[in-house]
Order: structure tokens, then sequence, then C-alpha cells
């Protein structure tokens, strides 16, 4: 089961918090999880070190997977979506155009298994908060019925 998720750290933050002793420092980590198939998860973890916080990450977004619907190796249709700061352009591409995007949107595309899309982030650069709304906008794909295929 452990090799079935393609999994990626998208960040790791260094977070301290003052106590009447000193300062509390760990670590903040964001991973993707996805098995390439049309499932993703996120997940951010904290722990007083790196392997740990991952760990937490990882099981977190592994409980908390989602199924995305796809067509073929793209999206069913456009989404735009508004999450906080973050502003995430989605769009549906040809066979063979490949993954456009920028870091945090190419992560999550790809951990879902898309090969072909075009997206543009807008607003804030801030990985967590783009990876957050991706798979928000992931989320708010519905699959298209088509009647007239054979």
């Amino acid at each position: 089961m452990e090799n079935e998720f393609f999994e990626k750290v998208v960040q790791v933050n260094r977070v301290s918090k003052k106590t009447k002793g000193g300062d509390k420092r760990s670590l903040s980590v964001l991973v993707v999880v996805g098995d390439k198939k049309g499932q993703i998860g996120v997940g951010l973890g904290k722990a007083g070190d790196v392997q740990s916080a991952v760990r937490k990450a990882n099981t977190y977004a592994k409980k908390h997977l989602v199924k995305i619907p796809m067509r073929g190796t793209t999206i069913p249709h456009q989404v735009y979506i508004k999450y906080g700061a973050a502003k995430i352009l989605l769009k549906p591409a040809p066979s063979g155009t490949g993954v456009i995007a920028g870091g945090p949107v190419r992560v999550v595309v790809e951990a879902a298994g898309i090969t072909d899309i075009v997206s543009k982030i807008l607003g804030t650069k801030n990985k967590a908060s783009n990876v957050y709304a991706t798979f928000e906008a992931l989320q708010h794909l519905r699959p298209i019925k088509d009647n007239n295929r054979k």
C-alpha cells in the first residue's frame, strides 16, 4: 500500500511559539499525496523534526483522499476558484499539451494523474494557499455526460 501513492513535500516551514520558558520551535510540512488515477489528498503535519512532520502529513492526506473526475488525460471543464487570497484558473487541454502549470498547481495536478492541463495562478504566491486552492478547484469539477459519443 505504501508504494501505490505518489508523495511530494511542497513546503517545509519553521515555526516558533513564544512561551514562558523560552521559544518553542517546530516544523510544519505540507504534503500532497495521490495515486495518479484521480485520487488526491493534502496534509499538513507539525512536529519537532522533519521526518515526523512528513509522516503526520502523509497520514492525514491518505485519510482524506478525494476522487477527481477526469475526461481522458485532462479535466472535464474549466474551473476558476478563489480560496482566501489565492485565485486559480484550470482549463482542460487537448491530448499532448502536457502540464502547463506553476509549481504548487503542478504538484497537485500530477499527483491526481492529469497529464494535459493549462493553469494560471492569480493572486498570492503563497505555496500552501495555492495548493489548497487547487485542491478545492479540483473538488468543484463535475463529470460531463456525453450522450452523442459511442
